[in-house]
C-alpha cells in the first residue's frame, strides 16, 4: 500500500516501527529528524498525495489527550479525545481534515505508551463513579489500519481493567478482527458512521459499503460487543427523507437494539476557512458547490434545514431506540419546531435505493 515511508530517527529502534516496516519490504524508507519536515512542506498537492499517500512514523512529545469539543459526547461526565494518527485512509468529500492539513500523507505517532499513560492519568483526576470517555477517530479512522498499527488492540488493553473509563472507536471500516479475538468489554463502544448508500457511493470514496459495515456490526454484536451509530454528518439530497428512511430501516431491523449503546446526529458543518480550502481543492465538485450558509464561523446548511433534518431523523430513530440513547452533535433539537419544507437546491444526483 505504501510506496514511501518516512521514519523519525528517534523511533527507528522502536519494536512497533520494526513490525510496521516489516510489512512493507518493497517501500522506500527515508529517515528524518522530525515528521514536520515532510508533513508541513509548502506547495504540496493534497489531491495528488491523496491518491498515493506516504506513511510517516513519528513520536508525539506533548498534548496526548485533548478536551473533546462541545457536543462531542454520548452521555459521559467528562469527554476527551486522542489521535495517534493524522489523516485518514478514506477520502470523504466533506471531511474537515482536507481543510485542516496541507498534506494528505499519513502520520502515525508510534509512542502509544505515552498516550496510554496520559489517558490513565487524566481519568484518575475524576471520581470513580464518573464516566470518563476517550474518543479515538477524531483525526483519523480508528480501525481502517488496525491490521498494520494494532492501535485499537493496544488501547482496549489499556482501559480493560478500568471501571469508569470508556473508549469509543469511531470508524467506517470493517477491520474488526482484533476485537473478535477478544472477550467483549462493557466499556468499549465501536461506533460506525453512516450515510445512505447512494450518498456514500458518491462522496465517501474508498469507504466500505453500507451493507459491509452493517455486517461488521452484526458480527460484533453476535459476540457481545456494544456498537454505536453515528449519523454525522447528515447530508442533504433532494430525496433526503426517503434515503435516510431506507438507511434507518436497514440498520434498525438488522441490529440488536440492546447492544446499540448510543446514536448521534449532526449535520454537515465545517469551519469557514476549512470550507474555503475544500473549494480550492475541488472547485467543480457538486457537493462542495452547494449553496451553504455561513454563521458563527461555520459553513453548513441554512438553520431551518439543519433543524428540520435533525428533528425528522430524531423522530424516525425514536421509533426504534429509546430517547436516552440519542445525542446531538451540535445544538439540540427543540421538542417541536415550526413545520417547514426543506428547500435547498442540491446538485447531488442521489437516487432512491430500494
Amino acid at each position: 500500500m505504501y510506496r514511501n515511508i518516512y521514519v523519525e530517527s528517534e523511533v527507528l529502534r522502536y519494536h512497533r516501527v520494526k513490525e510496521i516496516l516489516a510489512r512493507y519490504t518493497d517501500a522506500s524508507v527515508v529517515t528524518c529528524d522530525r515528521y514536520t519536515e515532510i508533513f508541513n512542506l509548502k506547495s504540496q498537492d493534497f489531491r495528488l498525495q491523496k491518491k498515493q499517500p506516504a506513511l510517516i512514523l513519528a513520536r508525539k512529545h506533548r498534548g496526548y489527550i485533548q478536551q473533546a469539543p462541545a457536543g462531542y459526547g454520548v452521555g459521559g461526565d467528562h469527554n476527551f479525545y486522542f489521535s495517534t494518527m493524522m489523516n485518514c485512509l478514506y477520502d470523504c468529500r466533506y471531511c474537515f481534515l482536507q481543510g485542516m492539513y496541507r498534506s494528505a500523507n499519513h502520520v502515525v505517532f508510534v509512542n502509544y505508551e505515552d498516550f496510554s499513560s496520559a489517558l490513565l492519568k487524566t481519568a484518575a483526576r475524576f471520581e470513580k463513579d464518573e464516566q470518563v470517555w476517550f474518543f479515538s477517530g477524531y483525526d483519523c479512522d480508528s480501525l481502517a489500519l488496525e491490521p498494520v498499527l494494532s492501535m485499537a488492540d493496544f488501547f482496549i488493553e489499556t482501559v480493560s481493567s478500568s471501571q469508569n473509563v470508556w473508549l469509543e472507536l469511531r470508524t467506517k471500516s470493517t477491520q474488526i478482527r482484533s476485537l473478535l479475538k477478544r472477550t467483549p468489554l462493557p466499556n468499549i463502544v465501536t461506533a460506525f458512521s453512516f450515510t445512505p448508500t447512494a450518498i456514500s457511493e458518491q462522496i465517501e470514496h474508498q469507504v466500505p459499503g453500507v451493507e459491509k459495515r452493517l455486517a461488521a456490526m452484526l458480527r460484533l454484536q453476535e459476540q457481545g460487543w456494544s456498537v454505536g451509530l453515528r449519523f454525522d454528518p447528515l447530508i442533504y439530497s433532494h430525496n433526503f427523507r426517503e434515503q435516510y428512511q431506507d438507511l434507518f430501516n436497514l440498520l434498525f431491523l438488522s441490529l440488536n437494539p440492546d447492544l446499540i449503546h448510543s446514536i448521534s446526529i449532526g449535520v454537515f458543518r465545517l469551519p469557514k476557512d476549512f470550507y474555503k480550502q475544500l473549494e480550492r481543492l475541488y472547485p467543480d465538485d457538486s457537493f462542495i458547490a452547494q449553496p451553504f450558509n455561513s454563521r458563527n464561523g461555520q459553513v453548513s446548511y441554512p438553520l431551518n434545514i439543519e433543524l428540520e433534518m435533525k428533528s425528522w431523523c430524531y423522530k424516525q430513530i425514536q421509533e426504534h431506540i429509546e430517547k436516552n440513547k440519542i445525542f446531538f452533535a451540535e445544538i439540540s433539537v427543540p421538542d417541536s419546531i415550526p413545520a417547514t419544507s426543506i428547500s435547498l437546491k442540491s446538485e447531488l444526483d442521489v437516487r432512491n435505493v430500494n
